[in-house]
Parts: C-alpha cells; sequence; structure tokens
C-alpha cells in the first residue's frame, strides 16, 4: 500500500472531497492508486469515494470509458441494494485503480467547480443518509444509471458521470440534501431518457444478456 493512500485514508474523516483529492495527488504521477489504497479508513464514506473513482473512466475522452464505468457503478448499486455497510470488490478490481497523473488531471479539472460547491455540500441531514430507504433507493438510481453509462448512447457519457458524481459528493459528504437533490435529478434523467421504453429496454436486456 503506497504511503499517499494511506495518509489520506488515515485523515479522511477530517476533510473534505477537495481537500482529499488534493492529499491524494501528492506523490509520483506514475503510482497507482489501487481501489483498496482509495477505501482504507474511509468507514461509511467508502461508498462514495469508490463511486468517484469508478465514474473517473467516463471523464476519459475515449470510446470505452463509460463501458468502464458502467458495470463499476452497477456493482455498488447491487451492494447497495442488498444493504452492505462497506463495499466489497474482487481481488482483480481491489487491486487495479487509477494513475496518480490521472487522478492529478481530473482534480484540476474538477477542483474549480468543488471549490463552488464546497460551500454548498456539507454535512447535514445525515440521518436521511442511514434511514432504511436510502440505501435501496440509492442502490437502484446507480444501477439503472449505470446500466444506461454502460450502453452506446451517444454524446452522454459526461451528462451521466456528472449526475452520478453528485451521488458520490453526497455520500462523501454526508449531505442528505444532496442526496435528495442526486434522486430528483436521477428519476429526471431515466425518465427523461425513456428506460422503460423500447429502444433503450431492449439494449439494455442485449447488454445484460452478454454479461451474464
Amino acid at each position: 500500500m503506497n504511503d499517499g493512500g494511506r495518509e489520506a485514508g488515515n485523515d479522511a474523516h477530517e476533510k473534505g472531497t477537495r481537500a482529499l483529492l488534493d492529499a491524494l495527488a501528492v506523490g509520483n504521477p506514475d503510482d497507482v492508486l489501487t481501489l483498496q489504497d482509495l477505501l482504507s479508513g474511509l468507514g461509511r464514506r467508502a461508498f462514495g469515494m469508490l463511486l468517484f473513482a469508478s465514474v473517473l473512466p467516463a471523464f476519459i475522452p475515449i470510446p470505452i470509458g463509460g463501458a468502464i464505468s458502467g458495470p463499476l457503478v452497477m456493482l455498488i448499486g447491487v451492494q447497495l441494494c442488498i444493504g452492505l455497510r462497506k463495499p466489497w470488490l474482487p481481488g482483480f478490481l481491489a487491486r487495479r485503480g487509477p494513475h496518480r497523473d490521472a487522478l492529478v488531471r481530473f482534480d484540476a479539472r474538477i477542483s474549480p467547480w468543488l471549490a463552488k460547491l464546497e460551500h454548498l455540500v456539507r454535512p447535514r441531514l445525515s440521518w436521511m443518509l442511514d434511514s432504511r430507504i436510502a440505501a435501496p433507493v440509492t442502490g437502484l438510481m446507480l444501477l439503472l444509471l449505470g446500466l444506461l453509462l454502460s450502453l452506446p448512447i451517444p454524446l452522454t457519457n459526461y451528462l451521466f458521470a456528472g449526475l452520478l458524481l453528485l451521488f458520490a459528493l453526497a455520500l462523501l459528504e454526508r449531505d442528505g440534501a444532496l442526496m435528495l437533490v442526486a434522486w430528483v435529478a436521477g428519476l429526471a434523467t431515466l425518465l427523461g431518457f425513456g428506460f422503460l421504453g423500447g429502444g433503450l429496454a431492449t439494449q439494455a436486456a442485449a447488454l445484460w444478456q452478454r454479461w451474464f
């Protein structure tokens, strides 16, 4: 485990999302920040960090970015739906993760937005996040949005990934109010793209059969 990941994990409870990303960005740019390292010491915020890391490939301008992020987001959604208290990852995934230089580039891109959001995003309504329905509702939303992100829908990677970042920030910052906003935005997106319509449903079924 690299020192940067350990130190960031140990101090996670004292840091906001932007400070946590800045800490992870310090070190050898060629280092791989494994998912196991990124989740270390985060407690209840681990799902948020895993979701944050899982969405990163969707922001890379490559055709398969959504195909990489989508299944990871769906895995998180399933785990929330069944009530896991902390994320589970198979070994081959736990030992993988973004290179530090990729995280640095993403941090530079998103930091101005996080700087604006940090005055609005804060721990509040945490009881709502701990309610019995919160995890299943969030999990179902992530499952469906992850499936949409996996589909080859032109020019939608950034849209879905940006929405999923709202979920990640809400989980990381323990912000129940932001989670409510993410639920509403997620539902509107699912309805807007006609998730239950024939075309997308057919694509989703074909993708599901291909995976399973």
